[in-house]
C-alpha cells in the first residue's frame, strides 16, 4: 500500500466523523459506505457515552469534530511531507493506550499506519469503543488495512516497537517489559496556565476550555496556574463563571464535594467559587475540580521553574510567553505534528530496524 493510499483512507475517515458534530448529525450523501455505517456510528456514540460516565455526548462529538479536522487531506500530506515514508521496510508495532478521554490514543494510531507500519492495539476498558469501530471503516474503505490492524486484550508477541502511555507506575513496568526494543514510555504529564494579571476576560474565558473540557481528565487540560504575587482572583471567577453548569455532572460534583470536604479537614487555605477549588500547591498534577496555583516573581525565575520540571509538564498555556507556549483555548486542539511529551512519533517510527 503507497503511501498516497493511506493518507487517501484517512482522509476518507476523516469526511465519515465531519458528519457528527456537536451542533448535530448531518448525513451527507457524497460520503464512501455511509448506508452501512451512518446508523451504526450513532449507535456506537451512544454506546460510548454509556459505556464510561466520563465521557458526556459533548466530549466524545468534541474529540470526533477535532480529528475529522486534521483528517483533512491537505493537513495529512503537509505533516508527512517532511519525512521519508515512502520506501519504509513495515515491522509491527504494539500500542498501549491509556483512556482517560475519548479517542486518547487515536493519534498513534494514526502515526503508526500512515508510516506503513502494523499496529497491535492494545486499549483502556475505559475507551475501547469508538477506536475499533472507526478502525472497521478504514478497512472497508482499504481492505489492505487488515492485514495492519489487530486488537487484543492479551499479552503483547512478535512485535519490533512499543508506544505504551500509563501513569509513573505503570511506566516502570513497561520499561520492565519493554525496554529491550525500541520505545516511547510516556507517564504523567499535566499542564500549566502563565497569568500576568493582564489578560483580558475572553482569554481567561478560553482557559476555561482548558481547564474544564474533558472534565480536566486529559494531559492537555491545564491542572495549574503560575501567578505573579497579590493576583486577583475575582478577575479569574468572574472570567469562568459560565462554565459553572459543569456541576450538572453529578460525578465531577461529587469530585468537588469530596476534595473540598479533605481539604477543608485537612485545615489548607482554599479559594473556591462553587464549582472550582484553587489551592496553593507546587505539584503538577490537581485533582478533579481543583486547580493548583503556585505564585513567582519574575520572568526568569519562572522560565527557570519550566526548564527544571519539563518533563513534568505537557503544554503551557499563555499570552506569547515563549516560543513553546499555547494560546488560552488552544490545548484540546493540538495539530498533527503537536507531539505527546515533545517525542516525534513519525521520526521514531523511521527507525525502527
Amino acid at each position: 500500500m503507497l503511501l498516497n493510499d493511506r493518507i487517501s483512507a484517512f482522509a476518507e475517515l476523516g469526511n465519515f466523523i465531519r458528519q457528527f458534530k456537536t451542533s448535530g448529525y448531518e448525513k451527507v450523501t457524497t460520503v464512501l459506505l455511509n448506508d452501512d455505517f451512518f446508523d451504526k456510528m450513532v449507535l456506537k456514540i451512544d454506546t460510548a457515552v454509556h459505556h464510561n460516565g466520563w465521557f458526556t455526548k459533548e466530549n466524545v462529538l468534541f474529540a470526533l469534530n477535532e480529528w475529522s479536522e486534521a483528517l483533512d487531506n491537505d493537513c495529512l500530506n503537509e505533516w508527512v511531507s517532511s519525512y521519508k515514508l515512502e520506501k519504509m521496510s513495515p515491522r509491527t508495532v504494539g500500542v498501549i493506550m491509556a483512556g482517560n478521554i475519548p479517542l486518547v490514543g487515536f493519534h498513534d494510531f494514526l502515526s503508526v499506519l500512515i508510516s506503513g507500519h502494523k499496529i497491535i492495539v492494545k486499549q483502556s476498558s475505559d475507551d475501547n469503543q469508538l477506536l475499533p469501530f472507526l478502525a472497521s471503516y478504514l478497512i472497508a474503505v482499504e481492505p489492505k488495512f487488515e492485514e495492519k490492524i489487530t486488537f487484543t486484550t492479551e499479552k503483547f508477541t512478535n512485535f519490533d516497537a512499543i508506544i505504551a502511555t500509563g501513569s509513573d507506575n505503570t511506566a516502570r513496568y513497561f520499561e520492565y517489559y519493554f525496554g529491550k526494543v525500541p520505545n516511547i514510555i510516556r507517564k504523567n504529564r499535566n499542564s500549566v496556565a502563565i497569568l500576568t494579571g493582564t489578560e483580558t476576560t475572553e482569554q481567561l474565558y478560553s482557559l476555561g476550555q482548558d481547564i474544564f473540557k474533558y472534565y480536566g481528565l486529559g494531559c492537555r487540560n491545564v491542572s495549574k496556574l503560575l501567578i505573579p504575587k497579590d493576583y486577583d482572583f475575582d478577575t479569574f471567577f468572574k472570567a469562568i463563571y459560565d462554565y459553572s453548569d459543569i456541576m450538572k455532572s453529578a460525578k465531577y460534583a461529587n469530585n468537588y464535594d469530596y476534595n473540598k470536604a479533605v481539604y477543608l479537614m485537612s485545615n489548607f487555605k482554599l479559594l473556591e467559587n462553587g464549582f472550582l477549588i484553587l489551592k496553593e500547591d507546587q505539584s503538577y498534577s490537581s485533582p478533579i475540580a481543583t486547580l493548583f496555583y503556585e505564585t513567582y516573581q519574575t520572568k526568569e525565575e519562572l522560565l527557570q521553574k519550566l526548564e527544571n520540571d519539563k518533563e513534568k509538564i505537557q503544554c503551557i498555556v499563555g499570552d506569547n510567553f515563549n516560543e513553546k507556549s499555547i494560546d488560552f483555548g488552544q490545548t484540546q486542539s493540538p495539530s498533527l505534528s503537536d507531539y505527546a511529551d515533545g517525542v516525534d512519533i513519525i521520526e521514531f517510527l523511521t527507525k525502527i530496524n
